[in-house]
């Protein structure tokens, strides 16, 4: 796997391999707007910010720079909402310089702009996703991206779990082809998640366990404790003959749920209690149970604090930890309360030591919202892509880069 991570990057491009050429990057641009019509505008720029210093570097060393990225799930369809205008102008913004947005991107007269471009010139093109071939890893649309690059920069790592064209099919028409500094950072800390230092101790949350059995699995065969909370706990709890009331589960995935946790009985780690209410609802009446012993006509919303008490418990012990997933239904407070809890009891560990790293929007947004955000070793880019990784499993946009030469590996 160490091999699989070692890329050429960036900074390992020698002058003549990017000074007047054309380099097509896929960055990850999806981001949360608001507003209407010709008003939309970026909620969060968090995303945007973190490509800037590829981009930078790439114009500097006299680079003409073509950005690609997608933008929700338009399914092949253009739909306004969804366009990345409202991108481009904030990365004019960020960046201090134009941007040149292609609206139609995939006509020859785009095309010609683009090769007429001057070093340090920046282009974004228009939402990939409009297209139908861009998801289907269609080999003619990846041709057809590829024609506005000479070298491709992947640094969109949220996106490298998926074997699109704009990921993998671009990449047999462009060389060299290289990680920019985003992907180049948490390659660099997935690699001490791959070889940890022990123990080491993963935190799974979420809705739902769908996608994630297999994660699960192959954690709890890595790790020395698998906690585990959200809905997605809700089916572990039912496996085990727990009373779990109205809550969210997932029958299909009981049997399979089952099973690991025969295979793994001193590793996973489940609920003990949990806040439980009739609905969803800021002014609910709620109440703490055992989590075995939900009445039927309540939901669990959040785990209780002999459950924070546990996973921090856990935590404190660590050397190495990952966190992907809330553990109650965060974004309706007061059912973040086990959430934030242990988010703390996260930061407390980095600051004594622990190498720890958090993916998925929900488990940074309760870093930020604790006031926390720089207080844990990485805070990755990816939910799906961290999650796919730290598990084991290799990334088909990680894959298909050029590997490290002994000098830049050195």
């Amino acid at each position: 796997m160490g091999t699989v991570l070692t890329r050429r990057t960036v900074g390992d491009l020698k002058p003549e391999e990017v000074n007047g050429r054309r380099a097509l990057v896929r960055v990850d641009f999806n981001v949360p707007l608001e507003g209407q019509g010709d008003n939309l505008r970026v909620a969060s720029d968090a995303r945007i910010r973190a490509t800037l210093p590829t981009v930078t570097e790439l114009t500097q060393r006299g680079a003409t720079v073509v950005l690609v990225s997608h933008l929700g799930r338009p399914g092949g369809e253009r739909r306004a909402e969804l366009s990345l205008a409202p991108v481009a102008r904030c990365l004019e913004e960020l960046l201090g310089r134009r941007i040149i947005f292609l609206s139609e991107p995939f006509d020859e007269r785009a095309l010609k702009l683009v090769r007429m471009g001057q070093p340090g010139d920046v282009f974004l093109l228009e939402n990939l996703r409009f297209e139908s071939g861009e998801t289907a890893n269609d080999s003619g649309f990846a041709a057809l991206l590829a024609r506005f690059g000479q070298l491709f920069v992947q640094d969109a790592f949220g996106t490298c779990h998926r074997a699109h064209a704009s990921t993998v099919g671009v990449t047999d028409h462009l060389s060299p082809r290289v990680a920019g500094q985003l992907v180049e950072r948490e390659l660099n800390a997935f690699h001490r998640l791959l070889e940890p230092e022990r123990p080491f101790v993963a935190v799974l949350g979420g809705a739902k366990i769908a996608g994630k059995l297999e994660i699960v699995d192959e954690l709890a065969d890595r790790c020395d404790c698998v906690c585990l909370g959200g809905g997605m706990a809700n089916t572990f709890l039912l496996a085990t003959g727990a009373e779990v009331g109205d809550s969210l589960v997932e029958p299909d995935r009981v049997e399979s749920a089952r099973q690991i946790l025969d295979r793994y009985p001193d590793v996973l780690l489940l609920p003990a209690d949990a806040v439980v209410a009739a609905d969803l609802d800021a002014n609910a009446k709620r109440e703490t149970v055992s989590s075995d012993a939900v009445p039927p006509d309540r939901k669990i919303l959040d785990i209780g604090p002999a459950s924070v008490g546990a996973i921090v418990n856990a935590l404190k012990g660590a050397r190495t930890v990952f966190w992907n997933g809330p553990l109650g239904v965060f974004e309706t407070p007061p059912f973040d309360a086990g959430t934030l809890a242990v988010a703390k009891g996260l930061a407390d560990v980095t600051s004594r030591g622990a190498y720890t790293v958090i993916g998925g929007g929900d488990s940074i947004a309760a870093l930020e919202r604790g006031g926390l955000a720089g207080s844990v070793s990485h805070v990755s880019t990816g939910g799906g892509a961290a999650l796919k990784l730290v598990s084991g499993a290799t990334l088909p946009g990680i894959e298909v880069l050029d590997p490290a030469t002994e000098r830049s590996a050195a």
